[in-house]
C-alpha cells in the first residue's frame, strides 16, 4: 500500500488491509488534522480493501467530521462500490459523482 499527496488530496494505491491499516491510519489522521476544507481520497489506484481497511476509511470520515471537514472519496473502483452499497455506507460517505446502486453489475 502507498499513499501520496497532502492534507487536501491523497491518492491511495495497492491493498488497504490489516497489514497496512496502522500506517494508513497515521497518514490519514495527520492529513485531517493538518488541513482545512474537504479531504479528497483518490482510490483509482486502490487494488483492494478488507474490513480493516474500510474501518480506517470510516475512522478518517469520523475524525474529519469532528474537525469540521468532509472526507470525499474519488474514483471508487466498481467492486468497492458494490461493497459500499451492500453495507449502505454509500449513504454515509461523500462519494464524488455518487454511486448509482441499481447500475452496478451483480456478482
Amino acid at each position: 500500500m502507498y499513499i501520496r499527496g497532502d492534507h487536501a488530496e491523497l491518492v491511495i494505491g495497492g491493498r488497504l488491509d490489516v497489514r497496512s491499516a496502522a500506517d494508513a491510519r497515521t497518514v490519514l489522521h495527520s492529513a485531517v488534522d493538518d488541513g482545512a476544507g474537504d479531504l479528497v481520497l483518490d482510490l483509482t489506484e486502490l487494488d483492494s480493501w478488507d474490513a480493516t481497511g474500510l474501518g480506517v476509511i470510516m475512522g478518517a470520515h469520523r475524525r474529519a467530521g469532528r474537525a469540521g471537514r468532509r472526507l470525499v472519496l474519488r474514483g471508487v473502483p466498481p467492486q468497492m462500490q458494490r461493497l459500499l452499497v451492500a453495507t449502505r455506507l454509500h449513504r454515509i460517505l461523500a462519494i464524488e459523482g455518487g454511486i448509482a446502486a441499481d447500475s452496478l453489475p451483480r456478482v
